[in-house]
C-alpha cells in the first residue's frame, strides 16, 4: 500500500507540473520559443566558437530581416485565424515595381518607393477584398495570389534582375549598415526593430488590436459583441500588403539587385517564424515578440548548422522538425482551456 500511495504521489506531482506548465506557456506564449532560441545560441556556440562573433551575428540578423518583416505581416493575418500564402509573392513583385519605376519609367526614388509599397498595400487589400466580401477562404484566396503575383512579376520584370547600380540610392539603401565594433547593423535592421515596436504596441495597446485577437477567438462571438469583423479582416490583409511590400524594399537593399527569381522559399519561412514564435495557427492567441523571436530561431539553426558543415537538405529537415513540435506542442497549449 505505501509503495502504491508514493506511485500516486508521483504521478500526481508529475501531472501538476505538467499543467503549471501548461498554464504558463498558455499565458505567456512567448516563454517556449525563447527558451528554444537561448538553447540553441549555447549549443552553436559550444560546437563552433565562431557562431557568438559580431561578424556571425550581424549577418544572422541581416539573413532574417527580410523573413521577419513577412512574417510580422504573417502574424496579423494568423491571429485572425487565417493563413497568407502570397506573402513572399506580394514582397517580390513589389521589389520589382519599385526597380521598374526608377529604371524604366523614370520616376524618383522616393515616388517609385512609394508607387511600390501602394501597390503591395493595394495586393494585400484584394486578398481582404475576397476573404471578406467574396467570402472564399483564406488558404484558396492566398493560394490563387500567389500564382497570379508571381506570374505578373514574371511578365513585368521580363524575368531580368534589376541591378542596384541601376536604381536612385534610396533603394539600396536599407543594405547599408551602422558599424558598432564589429557589428554591423542595417538600415533595414533598424526599419524592421521598428515595425515590430510599433505592432508591439498596436496589437497591445490599441482597440484594432484587441479587435484583431477577438476576431481570431470566436470570429462570431466577436460580430455579436458589436465588432465588425469583415473590417478588421480587410484591414489586416491590406497591413500585411504593406507590410510584405516594406519587406520587398529591404529585399533590394539586401541583394543590392531586384530579381524576380526570388522568394520561393519566403511564403513557408514566414509562416514558420509564426509558428515556431508561439502564434496558434487557430487565432486569437500569439504575440509579434514570438515571431521576432521564432525568426530568430530560423536563422540561428541555419546558421548555426551550416557553420557546423551540415549540408542544406539536412539543415530543411531541422527547421521542419521544429515546425512540427511547435504546431504540437501549440495544440497541446490549448487544451488548457477545455
Amino acid at each position: 500500500m505505501a509503495t502504491a500511495s508514493a506511485t500516486d504521489f508521483d504521478v500526481r506531482r508529475n501531472d501538476s507540473f505538467g499543467l503549471r506548465l501548461q498554464h504558463a506557456l498558455h499565458a505567456n506564449p512567448v516563454l517556449g520559443p525563447l527558451a528554444v532560441l537561448i538553447v540553441a545560441i549555447i549549443a552553436f556556440s559550444i560546437v563552433n566558437g565562431r557562431f557568438l562573433t559580431a561578424t556571425n551575428l550581424s549577418l544572422v540578423l541581416q539573413q532574417v530581416t527580410v523573413i521577419a518583416v513577412l512574417a510580422l505581416g504573417q502574424t496579423l493575418i494568423i491571429l485572425t485565424a487565417g493563413i497568407d500564402l502570397s506573402a513572399g509573392a506580394i514582397a517580390v513583385f513589389s521589389s520589382i515595381l519599385m526597380a521598374n519605376f526608377c529604371t524604366k519609367a523614370g520616376m524618383p526614388g522616393i515616388i517609385a518607393l512609394v508607387l511600390g509599397l501602394a501597390c503591395g498595400t493595394a495586393m494585400g487589400a484584394a486578398n481582404g477584398f475576397l476573404v471578406t466580401r467574396i467570402k472564399l477562404p483564406p488558404f484558396i484566396v492566398t493560394l490563387g495570389t500567389l500564382t497570379i503575383f508571381f506570374s505578373l512579376n514574371s511578365v513585368v520584370s521580363n524575368s531580368e534582375t534589376v541591378r542596384g547600380t541601376d536604381m536612385p540610392g534610396l533603394m539600396t539603401w536599407t543594405g547599408n549598415s551602422i558599424p558598432i565594433g564589429n557589428f554591423r547593423l542595417t538600415y533595414g535592421s533598424i526599419i524592421m526593430l521598428l515595425l515590430f515596436a510599433y505592432f508591439y504596441y498596436a496589437l497591445g495597446r490599441t482597440a484594432w488590436g484587441k479587435h484583431v485577437y477577438a476576431t481570431g477567438d470566436d470570429v462570431e462571438s466577436a460580430r455579436l459583441a458589436g465588432i465588425r469583423t469583415s473590417r478588421v479582416l480587410f484591414s489586416v490583409y491590406t497591413v500585411a500588403g504593406l507590410l510584405y511590400a516594406v519587406g520587398g524594399w529591404i529585399l533590394i537593399g539586401r541583394l543590392a539587385s531586384a530579381s524576380p527569381n526570388v522568394g520561393v522559399e519566403y511564403n513557408l519561412d514566414s509562416i514558420t517564424a509564426v509558428v515556431l514564435g508561439g502564434t496558434s495557427l487557430f487565432g486569437g492567441r500569439g504575440s509579434v515578440i514570438g515571431t521576432l523571436i521564432g525568426a530568430l530561431i530560423v536563422g540561428v539553426f541555419r546558421n548555426g548548422l551550416q557553420l557546423g558543415g551540415v549540408e542544406v537538405v539536412w539543415q530543411g529537415f531541422a527547421i521542419g522538425l521544429l515546425v512540427l513540435v511547435a504546431v504540437s506542442l501549440d495544440q497541446w497549449i490549448r487544451k488548457v482551456k477545455t
